[in-house]
């Protein structure tokens, strides 16, 4: 009998769940748990501080280092404003395609992961196959690092961590880092005839941002020749504005949030140190004139870029089981830079694409889960002959 109805039914499970990332995951946390448990699987979580969501470790075999990490995250995007056709939280399938929040990015493999559970759990394993469930990706791959530390300090080092992130089962060598930053300018309101009462926090941050937009011009000029990276330099955008309350008032407060995306080899903090600089200034300048006034620049994510190595034990894995060859890098940031900082060998591959991820009408053709489903059995094989 195929897996692949097993692997459509648990999906249709995964997907009824509401884990967009503002809200709790912890009961999709507790039905994962009820259908590992059963199989003797060992499950751990690790929490966020709040107790409102968790990471999920899992253990199938021996408590022993070595072994594989199946990793994936729980949490989706949010679907508000999306022209949706049907219920993003309720599998349905048009034109041979699966839709529903999240069927590519990524409960398909989380699916293809606990379909295969029980498969893994009947072989006499010698090194452990772990699942890494985490929570707060899509937010800045915010959950993975507390799992990894207490994985790596319960002495589970493992031999390779397979990312199962969209990629149509290509093998992806790399990806870019990612620095998310956060600014509120706060300035003092005044009538807008009398500017010399106030300051206006936007125009603190639209200077600000001209700053950003130099640094951005200046990057566009540092192509590497021959990058797996496209493009090859590193990118900055301001993705976020927000400030004022009328068009004859000097604004109080400007909120605006930009991501500075790197390959490997570039250092965010020596790109961003002329922001950095700007930044300081204003605020100094701002409190001395008004001390309720300030420039407040908080980091909210800081995730390492994975870097193509053709000695990469988890992507040498992977291309045997997917006979996939070609090098790949792509510009978005996943968990895979933080097993690798760790010294955790990764390699990103899993289905769907990653051009209907974060879309309305998400969808995974059936097709990749049944090639999914072909490729889950090649590492049952390797496994049971102690590989």
């Amino acid at each position: 009998m195929s897996t692949y109805p097993i692997v459509r039914d648990v999906l249709a499970q995964l997907i009824a769940f509401d884990t967009t990332s503002r809200l709790s995951n912890l009961a999709l946390i507790d039905w994962i748990e009820a259908q590992l448990n059963p199989i003797g699987a060992v499950c751990r979580r690790i929490p966020n501080a709040e107790g409102t969501k968790a990471n999920l470790w899992v253990r199938i075999g021996p408590d022993t280092p070595g072994g594989i990490v199946l990793s994936g995250h729980t949490d989706v995007v949010p679907v508000d404003g999306q022209d949706w056709h049907s219920d993003p939280f309720e599998l349905s399938e048009r034109d041979g395609l699966l839709y529903g929040r999240g069927t590519c990015d990524m409960k398909g493999f989380i699916a293809l992961c606990l379909a295969f559970a029980p498969e893994f759990a009947k072989l006499n394993l010698n090194k452990p196959v772990h699942f890494a469930f985490s929570y707060d990706e899509e937010v800045g791959c915010q959950g993975a690092p507390d799992m990894i530390a207490q994985l790596v300090e319960h002495g589970a080092r493992p031999d390779a961590v397979w990312v199962g992130e969209p990629s149509l089962w290509s093998v992806v060598s790399g990806n870019k880092g990612i620095m998310v930053t956060d600014v509120d300018v706060y300035g003092h309101e005044a009538h807008s005839s009398l500017p010399h009462l106030g300051v206006s926090a936007n125009a603190i941050a639209v200077d600000l941002m001209g700053v950003l937009r130099r640094i951005e011009r200046d990057l566009m000029q540092q192509g590497i020749p021959d990058s797996p990276f496209d493009p090859s330099y590193p990118t900055l955008t301001i993705g976020e504005i927000r400030g004022g309350t009328a068009h004859n008032i000097l604004a109080r407060h400007c909120h605006f949030g930009f991501d500075l995306r790197c390959p490997p080899g570039f250092d965010p903090d020596e790109i961003l140190q002329p922001f950095f600089e700007a930044a300081e200034k204003a605020n100094e300048a701002l409190r001395a004139e008004f001390p309720d006034c300030k420039v407040d620049v908080h980091r909210i994510a800081r995730v390492p870029p994975l870097a193509p190595d053709p000695e990469n034990a988890a992507e040498i894995l992977v291309r045997a089981l997917t006979g996939d060859n070609a090098l790949r890098a792509v510009a978005y940031a996943t968990e895979a830079g933080q097993f690798h900082a760790a010294g955790l060998p990764s390699v990103i591959c899993g289905p769907g694409s990653i051009d209907r991820a974060h879309k309305p009408n998400e969808f995974i053709d059936p097709a990749q889960l049944e090639q999914g489903v072909v490729i889950f059995e090649k590492l049952v094989s390797r496994l049971s002959a102690g590989g």
